[in-house]
């Protein structure tokens, strides 16, 4: 097998992942992007070289992310079409100020800002209280809400519901990696938190018959203060960089009165701090 394929048989090889991982058959999918299936094997095969449009065609119908997206044009030969740019660049500016004002709004409850591997890129202030008490005043060493949830030595030991909320939370990065099958990132994390002591036997598999629950609550206990949240998440309207897409916020609601009685109780406690940031 050639190490180094040319742009047209990596970008055939690339398609028939995709079109794999979207349970698409080819007449499918040529029939969706508005194709022949005959010109689509021909790209599929490496005999045919696809234009941007068509390549573009095949993303919307795959529902490509832009940085996939990105990566089938340069599979393909082209130069990516979309930026990414890290968020504290000038440009991004205007999006900064945003994020930082809906994480001050949601005090005195949590709000983190997290990519689409579950990385905490920032949060608020009532998010570091709740944690650090939570922990016994200790900082966790991860950055990553799934490892938060999966750890022993985490969240994972107050956290009440903890079968309920890591089963949804692997459910989640199960379909990522199904549906995103260059992304080496996800597959990674998946092994690692599948790794964890007591994790379930039948969670190596992606259960597709699973229907997640209307309102799902995250119970925490400790020293006999219980805390119950829901969350609603939010993200950016019609991207057109790589970093705004695969941004989202989780805003946390307390689920009942004593909740958010306590949530007061914190932040009446300690002085403010800064946001903490994490790396991408």
């Amino acid at each position: 097998m050639n190490a180094n394929p040319t742009p047209i048989a990596h970008v055939g090889a690339l398609l028939r992942e995709w079109r794999s991982a979207r349970r698409l058959s080819q007449m499918d999918l040529a029939l969706d992007a508005g194709l022949s299936t005959r010109h689509l094997s021909c790209i599929e095969t490496g005999k045919a070289q696809p234009s941007r449009d068509v390549l573009a065609r095949i993303a919307d119908t795959l529902e490509m992310t832009l940085r996939d997206r990105n990566s089938l044009l340069v599979a393909a030969g082209y130069a990516p079409r979309y930026t990414e740019s890290a968020l504290a660049n000038p440009e991004l500016a205007p999006m900064r100020r945003a994020i930082d004002a809906m994480l001050k709004q949601q005090e005195p409850y949590p709000a983190f800002l997290m990519n689409r591997h579950w990385d905490i890129v920032l949060a608020n202030d009532a998010a570091i209280r709740m944690n650090r008490w939570l922990l016994g005043g200790r900082d966790s060493p991860h950055r990553n809400i799934l490892r938060h949830a999966f750890d022993p030595q985490d969240l994972r030991a107050v956290l009440v519901n903890w079968e309920e909320i890591a089963g949804t939370l692997l459910a989640h990065l199960h379909k990522l990696v199904a549906t995103t099958p260059n992304d080496a990132k996800a597959r990674a994390l998946l092994d690692e938190v599948l790794a964890y002591p007591g994790v379930p036997e039948k969670w190596r598999q992606r259960d597709l018959r699973a229907v997640p629950a209307p309102l799902l609550e995250t119970v925490f206990q400790r020293d006999g203060q219980r805390v119950a949240f829901f969350s609603t998440i939010t993200t950016f309207g019609t991207p057109r960089d790589v970093t705004l897409e695969e941004l989202h916020i989780e805003s946390c609601f307390p689920a009942d009165e004593a909740s958010a009685a306590f949530c007061r109780e914190l932040a009446g406690r300690a002085p403010r701090g800064s946001s903490m940031a994490a790396a991408r």
